[in-house]
């Protein structure tokens, strides 16, 4: 169903990364190519080496290699993707979309991404229901960004409620459905 079809995978420091490597896996069995950009803390919760070895590609932590020097650029990160998700997504990275930040790779192939960009919000109760978060997801949401809407559950915090990402299958059945309806996607 995804064949010839190219998925950025932004990750963040949220406990929910552990999920994203099963996205990573169902969208590479179902034929896509994936890269993935990951944020200095999503690598406190998941290593670079399994989501490598997932998505068959290097996966990007860096705006360029210590060790050699060669340039991750995250425009033609941006321009090779059909389609960008950012799962999980974590309150402080949800604001720093809404206000343009762009202090790390993952924001810097954001803000320059020309492809539509889904957004899997992962945090505790009360951040999700925090004004500021409200207003983040609504504003992403102006800027025509989809919103994956998190789930009721347990959470990492001991709280029940509102906040856990949206499922792996969910995702990529989302992300499949959109991808196979669209007939001229941006790159």
């Amino acid at each position: 169903m995804l064949k010839g079809k190219n998925i950025l995978i932004g990750v963040t420091g949220g406990i929910a990364a552990y999920k994203t490597a099963i996205i990573i896996r169902l969208l590479v069995k179902d034929g896509a190519s994936v890269k993935v950009i990951m944020t200095d803390h999503a690598k406190e919760f998941i290593t670079p080496l399994t989501l490598s070895t997932l998505s068959k590609n290097p996966v990007f932590t860096e705006f360029f290699n210590p060790g050699n020097g060669d340039w991750n650029s995250h425009v033609d990160l941006g321009l090779w993707a059909h389609l960008f998700l950012i799962a999980p997504a974590t309150a402080n990275t949800i604001a720093k979309m809404a206000n343009g930040i762009a202090d790390n790779l993952l924001l810097t192939t954001y803000l320059s991404a020309r492809c539509p960009v889904f957004v899997a919000p992962s945090m505790d109760v009360d951040m999700l229901n925090h004004p500021a978060t409200i207003i983040n997801i609504e504003t992403l949401k102006a800027f025509g960004n989809y919103i994956l809407e998190p789930s009721c559950g347990e959470l990492a915090s001991g709280l029940s409620g509102k906040g856990r990402m949206a499922e792996p299958e969910e995702i990529v059945n989302v992300l499949g459905n959109f991808l196979t309806k669209k007939k001229n996607i941006s790159r």
